[in-house]
């Protein structure tokens, strides 16, 4: 039944997350796949509106979708085993305004521990998202309107089956860092909320807020490692392992570490609160029903 419940929750709120943040996520492809003179998040967000349409934001959105199920199902599958198979000493913070729980911090349980079973969680989730990434980014390049399956049937075509595997270091150099942060800072901030408001801000709300906020901490520390695999993965010559590094170090020196290594951070920090908001909401919520009819 726990795993059930881990896998639905994950299902809800990756629907969620996808729609969500998906307009900003095509924004953000697109900035980081110029290689010189690239346009404001402005201007390229009205020149897609002007020469294509407005669904042409949600590009990609339906293997982003399927790949976030998938990836969160595996992500906050992992995690939570991981958690039940090795059980902080302590209890769980008390976010609700009446008792139970603890309202102390432990740097060591609430930090390092979700830190490293976020680690361990990017490095398995990496593997079942690349393929769909792959997909999702060559999609998102396209300037005229193309389905994921078409995408797909041309990479294998041209390719093969390792054309969906472009990029494997480089999914592994954005996914591990990012969950390891994502859920290291979810557990500061709900704790931190929490605290700041003397225990009155309401659990869901909390929820909401942190979830948000670990999305754009994770972000911002896995923005270097991402710009790289989207060109990488966005090239149909990419190399399925060692191009990354190469990639990476002729980034920053043709165009800077802010310019190039941290393009499209604009719309990635927009589009990380409301979308990964969503994501935790959707699985605290899931969860909290499983708990409520199945207990």
């Amino acid at each position: 039944m726990t795993t059930g419940r881990d896998v639905t929750s994950a299902f809800v709120g990756s629907l969620l997350c996808a729609y969500t943040g998906q307009p900003f996520d095509t924004l953000k492809v697109r900035l980081q796949s110029l290689t010189s003179n690239p346009l404001s998040p402005t201007s390229t967000f009205f020149k897609i509106l002007r020469t294509e349409s407005t669904l042409a934001l949600w590009k990609g959105v339906v293997p982003t979708t399927l790949g976030m199920c998938v990836e969160n199902a595996v992500a906050f599958g992992i995690n939570e085993q991981l958690k039940r198979s090795f059980p902080s000493p302590l209890p769980p913070f008390n976010l609700g305004q009446e008792g139970g729980g603890r309202d102390s911090f432990d740097l060591q349980n609430d930090v390092l521990r979700p830190a490293l079973f976020g680690l361990g969680t990017g490095l398995c989730s990496s593997f079942v998202l690349i393929s769909s990434e792959v997909v999702k980014t060559r999609t998102q390049m396209t300037t005229t309107p193309v389905s994921s399956v078409k995408v797909t049937r041309d990479i294998l075509r041209e390719r093969g089956v390792g054309g969906l595997f472009v990029g494997v270091d480089a999914q592994i150099m954005r996914d591990a860092p990012f969950y390891a942060v994502f859920f290291g800072s979810y557990e500061i901030s709900k704790f931190s909320l929490h605290t700041l408001s003397d225990g009155r801000l309401p659990e869901d709300l909390n929820y909401l807020l942190s979830g948000g906020m670990a999305g754009m901490i994770g972000w911002f520390v896995a923005m270097p490692f991402d710009v790289p695999k989207t060109i990488l993965q966005s090239d149909p010559k990419g190399k399925v392992w060692g191009g990354y590094f190469p990639i990476m170090v002729d980034v920053a020196r043709k165009r800077g570490v802010v310019n190039g290594l941290f393009a499209g951070l604009g719309p990635t920090m927009i589009r990380a609160f409301p979308s990964n908001a969503a994501l935790f909401l959707g699985v605290e919520w899931t969860k909290k029903l499983f708990d409520t009819t199945f207990v």
